[in-house]
């Protein structure tokens, strides 16, 4: 299946943060991403999640990340935010409820192909006892 994405990745940079930190951090986690600096922040674009989804698969959140897409989701895509600090390691950690104090990694998703939720299911497909439930199976 060919996925047609587009993907908006936005990151206030604060007075008090370096500016190649924050862009290490979105790399980290987007690393096919092209970064550029704004006015406030950095701006990246990139058209595939699968470096995402595989740490995903490394991290064993799944289910966790299903949940996000899903709670954020519009007919033409879904959004979510990350943990700066976190992606700074290299590590998923989804931003909810009120935002961190030096902002969060906003990750805005537009899909063209296929549909919302088969691309949802590709990222991140639902589970069984943790373990991915193929498609022929569900």
């Amino acid at each position: 299946m060919i996925y047609s994405i587009d993907v908006r990745i936005e990151a206030r940079v604060n007075a008090t943060e370096v500016t190649e930190r924050v862009a290490d951090a979105v790399r980290n986690v987007f690393p096919n991403a092209e970064v550029q600096e704004t006015a406030d922040g950095l701006l990246a674009e990139t058209h595939t999640l699968d470096p995402f989804s595989e740490k995903l698969y490394e991290q064993e959140i799944l289910d966790t990340a299903r949940r996000e897409f899903t709670n954020n989701q519009r007919a033409d895509g879904f959004h979510f935010a990350l943990k700066k600090q976190a992606a700074l390691q290299g590590v998923i950690n989804f931003a909810v409820g009120n935002p961190d104090e030096l902002g969060d990694i906003e990750v805005d998703v537009t899909v063209r192909e296929p549909d919302v939720d088969a691309f949802v299911d590709h990222v991140a497909p639902p589970t069984e006892d943790g373990v991915p439930i193929e498609p022929e199976d569900r």
